[in-house]
């Protein structure tokens, strides 16, 4: 099973982007599971979603405690006690980031920034990083196809929307290298 524990702050998708990501995984014929952890939030407070996706019946229902990877949707969060927190040793982290200074203090070795807000300027008109963070994590992983997250994105949005969204998957796709993680995948699989 792989787990994904994605950190935002109100207003950033952050629950949709843990539907999304479970949506493709269905999409492909797996099981998943996404669901958020928030209290009396409010817009641009802390906030987390889950997602869990296998082969097999997820009968897990508890937050993830201890994610094969960490997507951050806002890299203020490094610096936020807890969000690095139980991250496998070999995970990896996506931080939507062009540059941080805290990125630097971390040292972790599986650490990609992505500018997933400044594409999502360029292409949807909206500080979003949503969807670029996830293209680039599939593309990372190639734990699901793009064209699955495609099919999710459809069932969500409808004409402009949905094309600007499709073009800034592509654009964030292509920022990355294909399979760079894909090592990691099958470590937490086994």
């Amino acid at each position: 099973m792989l787990e994904i524990r994605i950190h935002g702050r109100g207003g950033q998708g952050n629950v949709v982007a843990a539907y999304l990501l479970a949506t493709a995984a269905i999409e492909q014929g797996r099981y998943a599971q996404a669901f958020p952890a928030f209290g009396a939030e409010r817009r641009g407070a802390p906030v987390a979603a889950f997602v869990r996706m296998d082969s097999q019946v997820i009968r897990r229902r508890c937050q993830v405690k201890t994610p094969d990877f960490l997507i951050i949707q806002d890299p203020a969060l490094l610096s936020v006690t807890g969000t690095l927190d139980g991250l496998r040793p070999d995970g990896g982290i996506l931080v939507n980031a062009q540059d941080h200074p805290l990125l630097e203090t971390l040292g972790h070795q599986s650490l990609m920034a992505l500018p997933a807000t400044e594409l999502a300027l360029e292409h949807i008109g909206k500080p979003l990083p949503n969807t670029a963070l996830l293209a680039a994590f599939l593309c990372l992983t190639g734990i699901l196809p793009l064209s699955a997250l495609q099919t999710a994105l459809a069932e969500r949005f409808k004409g402009a929307v949905l094309k600007r969204n499709l073009a800034l998957l592509e654009a964030a796709a292509d920022t990355v290298q294909a399979g760079a993680w894909q090592e990691k995948v099958i470590h937490a699989s086994t």
